[in-house]
C-alpha cells in the first residue's frame, strides 16, 4: 500500500512539474517585457531631458524630439504639443496627420464650448476619450473633426500643460482604434508633460534674462524659445519691488 501511495504521489507530482515549469516560463517572459519596456521608457525619458539641455532656448527640437518618443513608446498614431497664451493654442509641434488634416492647427485656435481642450482650460488634468461616443458637439469642432473625419482617430487622450495653476498648453495623442492607454501609458505621457513644462520654464527664464537687458520690453509677448504664444509672466526683482 505505501508503494502504491508513492506511486501516486510521483505521478501527481510528476503532472504538476510541466504546468509549473511553464508558469514559471510565462512569468519570467511577462517580467522580461516589464523590464525591457521600463529600461526602453527611461532611456527615452533620459534622452529628451539631454535634448532640454543640448537646446537651451530652442524648443523645437525639444518637442519634436518628445512627441515622437512618446508616440512610439505608447502606440499613438498622431499627436500634437501646444502652447496657450490664455486665449488661444498654438500648435507648437505635430506629428502623423496629413496636410489636410494638419492644416486645421496651423493657425492659432479658442477651445470652443464643449470642445476637449475647453476642459483643460477649465482646470482638469486630463481628457481620455471615446471619440466616436462623443456628443456631437464635441465632435464638431474643427480641431477635433479633423483628428476624427480625416485623421479616422478614435481613442484620444489630452493632457494639460501647467506650471502651478497656469495652463501652458497641452500634449495630445490619437488612435485610430477604440483602445484607452494603459495606466502605465499615461504615466510616462504624463512624465513627458512634466518635461515639456520644464523646457517652456527654461526658455521663459531664457528669454527673461535677455530681455530685461534691453531698454525696450514691448516685444516682451513675443516668441520665447523660436515659438509662439508661450506666456511671458516677468519676474519681479527686490531691487525693482524697493
Amino acid at each position: 500500500m505505501a508503494q502504491i501511495a508513492r506511486a501516486a504521489t510521483a505521478a501527481k507530482t510528476g503532472d504538476r512539474a510541466p504546468t509549473s515549469i511553464a508558469a514559471l516560463e510565462a512569468r519570467i517572459a511577462a517580467l522580461s517585457a516589464e523590464l525591457s519596456e521600463a529600461r526602453e521608457q527611461q532611456t527615452a525619458t533620459a534622452e529628451v531631458l539631454q535634448v532640454i539641455n543640448s537646446s537651451p532656448g530652442d524648443l523645437k527640437p525639444v518637442f519634436e524630439a518628445m512627441l515622437d518618443k512618446a508616440m512610439r513608446l505608447c502606440e499613438a498614431v498622431f499627436g500634437g504639443l501646444t502652447s496657450f497664451d490664455g486665449e488661444r493654442f498654438h500648435t507648437l509641434a505635430l506629428r502623423g496627420l496629413a496636410p489636410a488634416a494638419a492644416e486645421a492647427f496651423r493657425e492659432p485656435w479658442i477651445a470652443g464650448p464643449g470642445s476637449y481642450h475647453e476642459n483643460l482650460v477649465r482646470g482638469e488634468p486630463l481628457v481620455h476619450a471615446d471619440l466616436a461616443a462623443s456628443s456631437a458637439a464635441r465632435r464638431a469642432h474643427p480641431q477635433t473633426r479633423a483628428v476624427t473625419e480625416m485623421g479616422g482617430a478614435r481613442t484620444g487622450l489630452l493632457i494639460a500643460l501647467r506650471k502651478d495653476d497656469t495652463l501652458l498648453g497641452s500634449l495630445w495623442f490619437y488612435r485610430q482604434e477604440l483602445r484607452p492607454f494603459s495606466d502605465k501609458q499615461i504615466a510616462l505621457l504624463q512624465n513627458f508633460a512634466v518635461q515639456a513644462v520644464i523646457a517652456m520654464e527654461n526658455a521663459r527664464l531664457l528669454t527673461e534674462t535677455r530681455e530685461i537687458r534691453r531698454p525696450s520690453t514691448a516685444s516682451r509677448m513675443a516668441n520665447i524659445g523660436g515659438l509662439p504664444g508661450i506666456r511671458w509672466r516677468p519676474t519681479t526683482s527686490r531691487s525693482s519691488a524697493r
